[in-house]
């Protein structure tokens, strides 16, 4: 008889706000102080990502609009699985010329800490979202660039259909904007990812799906 593993669960995230004040330390740190160090510059790959999240989250009014790490999609729309990606010509180091737009990890493993295997699911790799936005930064000169400036930012909406027709883990812009059929600004977002979504199926509806291969 296998002995029953007691698992440490984590509360709800309590959302922190930027005058939260760190405890302990000398002198006055508050929570700002640590997201101007970590996402002061968000022209990261890794900041511009969280960003192109954010405008996208708020382009669809969700709330609350919370990050959570490890899901198999990056926003919930309602019924709507989306997943976000980003590029930018524009880099945070020097560059010899500005970047070719490309977007990776369009696949992904669903991932439980409770499954076996690692954790994995055993159907592996697969297009996780219901509908998938391209988010492009489009400033190409450093002077012009400003990642707060929506204007200043291409969305691509895309259906999972169209998306796994080509059979891709990644693709190039080129590619990417015959699948959208078009340019979307911010402004639209909510309306052309509504549209976008009609006939996809969210396969995500198995909570215990991990529980397959025990």
């Amino acid at each position: 008889m296998t002995d029953e593993i007691e698992w440490l669960v984590p509360p709800a995230a309590v959302p922190l706000i930027g005058n939260n004040s760190f405890v302990g330390m000398p002198g006055e740190a508050r929570v700002q102080d640590f997201w101007q160090f970590a996402l002061g510059d968000l022209r990261m790959n890794n900041a511009r990502g969280y960003l192109a999240e954010f405008l996208v989250g708020k382009a669809l009014g969700i709330e609350p609009l919370i990050r959570i790490e490890w899901d198999s999609f990056d926003l919930l729309f309602g019924d709507i699985t989306i997943e976000v990606k980003s590029s930018a010509y524009l880099q945070a180091w020097d560059q010899r010329r500005i970047s070719t737009l490309s977007f990776s990890g369009l696949k992904g493993t669903r991932y439980n800490p409770r499954a076996p295997l690692g954790g994995e699911d055993p159907l592996g790799k697969r297009y996780n979202a219901m509908v998938y936005v391209f988010c492009v930064q489009t400033a190409t000169t450093h002077e012009a660039y400003n990642p707060l400036d929506v204007s200043q930012w291409e969305f691509h909406v895309v259906r999972r259909r169209a998306l796994a027709a080509t059979g891709l883990q990644s693709l190039g812009i080129g590619r990417v904007r015959k699948l959208s059929e078009g340019t979307t600004v911010w402004a639209d977002l909510a309306a052309k990812v509504t549209m976008a979504a009609v006939g996809e199926a969210r396969d995500d509806d198995d909570p215990d799906w991990w529980k397959r291969s025990l």
